[in-house]
């Protein structure tokens, strides 16, 4: 980036990387961290999964000091356990605030009554907030909702008042309903709607994919933040990209020897992390695959990467790449 170029400049809200399973593990939120989000939270981590300390739930936990602030993120139905999981993970790990997750539409997760099946139920999802608060206190609790079950029963007004009451002190709407997964088009009126009712911050999610989307739903909604996930799974350039929309500098999007050397580091950092480069290369195939949207050949070169199983595979199809000017 180069400097100010005489644009208006706009101090940048703080800008979220989303929780995302199988996505935002330690390495990739470092690798944001970088970019320049600001706030990180882990995948969702069920409540019976801390409670039983299983090794891959220890996987999930794992957080590096440069992460900070991060946050936990819980997923689950029983107040009670849920409450008894949140002192466990605060204890055990000692996060910046825990998070609830309201808005998972997985339907693994919803037939188990978590994720969003609890917008369809404000008593419960009281509950469940309200345990976890008094769990943990002072260490803060936030929550995720989406603006609804259905179309039929867009309710994000009620859930974000229930929640405030129960004491969650800061909420993040996504602007879908659990009916639309991540499909159709996020409603900021909704967000924005859900901004002027409460006394909390409230960050926007959905459908940032530039630096000129993000300074749009800033202005339009009232939201306090911001926050990015789909678009970061093959971007993650975009919180450089939205950083510069708001303070006014030059942002060059990079080039394919960028690409293709970020792509690496993450492999070697993935790769260090797990201990054992075969496992981290089969976990990593989907994650590279993103990376090549927009890519020039993306069709072939995600055919490849969707089986390569090491470093040296990986480099060949980099040296494929660059001959072919890709």
């Amino acid at each position: 980036m180069t400097p100010h170029t005489g644009r208006a400049s706009l101090d940048c809200p703080p800008l979220f990387l989303a929780p995302m399973a199988g996505v935002t593990n330690t390495v990739f939120r470092r690798i944001c961290r970088q970019m320049g989000a600001d706030v990180l939270t882990s995948e969702f981590v069920s409540a019976e999964g801390i409670l039983h300390r299983n090794s891959r739930t220890r996987c999930y936990l794992e957080f590096d000091e440069s992460e900070r602030p991060f946050g936990i993120q819980l997923f689950g139905a029983e107040p009670e356990r849920l409450a008894e999981a949140a002192r466990v993970l605060v204890d055990w790990v000692a996060p910046d605030f825990v998070d609830l997750n309201f808005g998972c539409p997985v339907n693994k997760v919803v037939c188990k009554n978590g994720g969003s099946s609890l917008l369809r139920d404000c008593p419960l999802l009281g509950r469940v907030a309200g345990a976890v608060v008094r769990a943990v206190s002072p260490t803060p609790v936030t929550a995720k909702i989406r603006i609804g079950w259905d179309e039929r029963s867009i309710n994000a007004l009620e859930t974000s008042r229930v929640l405030v009451e129960e004491g969650v002190c800061r909420l993040t709407v996504h602007g879908r309903t659990k009916s639309q997964g991540y499909a159709g088009v996020a409603d900021w009126d909704v967000i924005a709607a859900v901004a002027a009712s409460v006394t909390i911050p409230v960050v926007g999610n959905g459908d940032i994919r530039s630096g000129e989307d993000a300074v749009r739903r800033w202005r339009s909604s009232g939201v306090a933040g911001l926050m990015i996930g789909r678009t970061a799974m093959s971007n993650p350039w975009i919180f450089s990209e939205v950083r510069a929309a708001f303070t006014g500098e030059d942002f060059t999007q990079p080039s394919a020897a960028e690409r293709w050397s970020l792509i690496r580091r993450h492999c070697v950092e993935e790769i260090a992390w797990r201990g054992d480069e075969a496992v981290a290369m089969r976990a990593l195939r989907a994650r590279l695959m993103a990376y090549t949207r927009g890519m020039p050949g993306g069709p072939r070169l995600r055919e490849r990467l969707a089986r390569v199983g090491n470093l040296s595979e990986l480099d060949d199809i980099v040296a494929a790449a660059d001959a072919a000017g890709v």
